[in-house]
């Protein structure tokens, strides 16, 4: 017996609905897997696993702190323009919530302003001579923002690790990332932090952007607390990885890298070199680099 009218039609509706739900779902599926890229593997983020002897990757801390004034621009050109592995700044928030490159709490060492950072709105920072302390012909050298130092980086096809220094919210990670995303540098940054909440942050803003936690001491399950942390490598004090020389192949079995910070003779670096530590970060990149080639055609 044939459908009634009404009711001919009242299904026709509802298989058009149906049809219109399966569609939407199908295209936000195909729409998500074709706008959200993988998340950046350890090996894509910082280099192979190395292995005791290998020469490690090298960052340059605060770009290049022997060869200019650190956290400054002219650091950091000297850095890339080096070909160095990874130039590593630091960056802070102004008092009205602009990111720059700044280490301390404190403006008084490398300006010639003092006072809290966080006291200081961008252009009172941007007023501050950020060169003259280190030599005569820096003088007048700004204090950079975020985003002109990842302009650089863009320009020079370089990478970085980025410290996110002191105090950050949802809203100033969220901002810190999309000048990244901008600029095309989600794969070419990593961001490391004391603070495994301010990672947490940065983590639900970016699936893709790698993430370092820094430690100045090991807890006992160094690779639990790294995989609860979603991050990619440590960055571990030199002490602590020397007094717990395992703790290289402890995260190395967990596909988990390890860097050391700050590292300044040939000393120290042949210490950490043969443990195979992944990474080194250093004031002077050029001599290590100069150290490691050395050291390659000694073997």
């Amino acid at each position: 017996m044939p459908d009634a009218p009404d009711t001919a039609r009242t299904r026709q509706r509802i298989h058009a609905l149906a049809v219109v739900c399966v569609l939407a779902v199908a295209s936000a599926v195909i729409a998500v897997l074709g706008v959200s890229p993988a998340r950046v593997s350890a090996t894509e983020a910082l280099g192979d696993e190395r292995t005791p002897g290998d020469a490690a990757f090298i960052a340059g801390h605060r770009g290049g702190a022997t060869a200019a004034p650190e956290n400054t621009l002219a650091a950091v050109s000297y850095a890339l323009s080096h070909g160095f592995d990874y130039v590593e700044v630091d960056v802070a928030l102004t008092a009205d919530g602009h990111p720059v490159l700044m280490h301390d709490a404190r403006v008084d060492r490398t300006t010639d302003g003092s006072g809290p950072l966080s006291d200081l709105t961008l252009d009172e920072v941007r007023g501050l001579d950020a060169g003259g302390w280190f030599a005569p012909e820096f003088a007048g050298t700004l204090v950079p923002t975020a985003g002109e130092f990842l302009d650089l980086l863009a320009a020079e096809d370089g990478r970085a690790i980025i410290e996110l220094k002191r105090a950050w919210d949802e809203s100033s990670i969220a901002a810190l990332v999309e000048l990244i995303a901008d600029r095309g540098l989600e794969r070419r940054i990593t961001l490391g932090s004391f603070d495994a909440a301010v990672l947490a942050l940065a983590a639900a803003e970016s699936d893709v952007v790698a993430r370092l936690l820094i430690l100045r001491h090991l807890p006992d399950d160094v690779v639990r607390a790294a995989q609860e942390a979603g991050v990619r490598g440590l960055i571990a004090e030199r002490r602590a990885v020397l007094d717990r020389p395992s703790v290289v192949d402890e995260l190395h079995a967990a596909g988990i890298r390890i860097v050391v910070y700050t590292l300044n003779d040939d000393a120290q670096w042949g210490e950490v070199t043969d443990l195979g530590v992944d990474g080194i970060v250093t004031d002077d990149p050029g001599t290590l680099a100069d150290w490691q080639q050395a050291n390659a055609e000694g073997r």
